[in-house]
C-alpha cells in the first residue's frame, strides 16, 4: 500500500518504468546545459584570436565612418568590441602595416581611419590577383599534362621496349667498369705524364732558390759571427752533407 502511495503523486499515477525514462531524460537536460556552460566558459577563458580583434576593430571604423586618435580607440575598443586595452596599440599597428587603415600625424598627433569603399576595392583587388594565379596555375597544369601525353609517345610498355632498356642497362654498367679501368692506368697517360714533369720542373726550381737562400744565410753568419760550417749546422738544423739537388 505505502508503495503504491509513493508511485501515486496529486493523481497521477507512475509506473516504474515511467520513473526510469524520467531520469533518463533529466539526466540527458542537465548533460546538454553543463556542456553549453562549459564551451561559455572556456570561450571566455580562451578570449579573442589576433584575426578576431582585426576583424572588430575594422568594425568600428566600418560602423562610425570617422577618424579616430588612438586614445579614441583605447576607450571604444574594450567597451563595444570587448579588445583588451593592452592588446589596442598592436591590433591597430598591424592594421595600419597591412594597409588596411589608414593613418597620418597632424602635430603631435596621429590620427586613424578605414572607409568601407577602401577595404571593397582591396579585396577587389586581391580577388582579382588571386583568380589570375589560378588561372595561370590551370594553364601550367594543363600544359605539364599534354607534355606528359607527348612523353608518353613511343614509350609503351613493349617487349621491343623492355628489351632495349636491358641493353641500355648492360651497357652502361660497361662503360662504367672501363672508366675505372682507364682511371686505374691515369698515371701513364702521356698528358698526364707532361704535367708531372712540368710540376717537377717548378719544383726543383724552387729548392734551388732555397738552397741558395739557406748558403747566403750561412754565409753572412761566418762573416758576422765567424762561425764555422758544423757550429751553424748544428744550430739550424742543417744535414752536413745539404746540398744543390742534381
Amino acid at each position: 500500500m505505502a508503495q503504491r502511495d509513493r508511485q501515486n503523486i496529486s493523481g497521477i499515477h507512475l509506473c516504474p518504468a515511467a520513473i526510469s525514462c524520467h531520469h533518463k531524460l533529466l539526466l540527458l537536460n542537465l548533460s546538454k546545459v553543463y556542456v553549453i556552460l562549459n564551451f561559455l566558459f572556456q570561450s571566455k577563458k580562451k578570449g579573442l584570436s589576433l584575426e578576431e580583434k582585426r576583424t572588430r576593430m575594422m568594425e568600428i571604423f566600418f560602423e562610425s565612418k570617422d577618424v579616430f586618435q588612438l586614445k579614441d580607440i583605447e576607450k571604444l575598443a574594450p567597451k563595444t568590441k570587448g579588445i583588451t586595452p593592452m592588446a589596442v596599440k598592436d591590433v591597430l599597428q598591424s592594421l595600419v602595416d597591412d594597409n588596411m587603415v589608414d593613418s597620418e600625424r597632424v602635430g603631435t598627433s596621429n590620427y586613424y581611419w578605414a572607409f568601407p569603399s577602401k577595404a571593397l576595392h582591396a579585396r577587389k583587388n586581391k580577388l582579382e590577383d588571386l583568380q589570375k594565379q589560378s588561372s595561370d596555375a590551370k594553364q601550367r597544369k594543363t600544359a605539364i599534362q599534354k607534355a606528359v601525353e607527348k612523353a608518353k609517345v613511343g614509350r609503351q610498355d613493349t617487349k621491343e621496349r623492355s628489351s632495349l632498356l636491358k641493353e641500355l642497362k648492360a651497357l652502361r654498367e660497361e662503360r662504367t667498369q672501363l672508366q675505372a679501368e682507364v682511371e686505374k692506368y691515369r698515371e701513364c697517360d702521356p698528358e698526364v705524364v707532361k704535367e708531372l714533369k712540368k710540376s717537377n720542373v717548378v719544383a726543383k726550381d724552387a729548392v734551388c732558390r732555397w738552397t741558395d737562400n739557406v748558403f747566403a744565410i750561412k754565409s753572412w753568419t761566418k762573416k758576422k759571427f765567424s762561425f764555422d760550417d758544423s757550429r751553424i749546422n748544428k744550430a739550424f738544423g742543417i744535414p752536413e752533407d745539404f746540398d744543390y739537388m742534381e
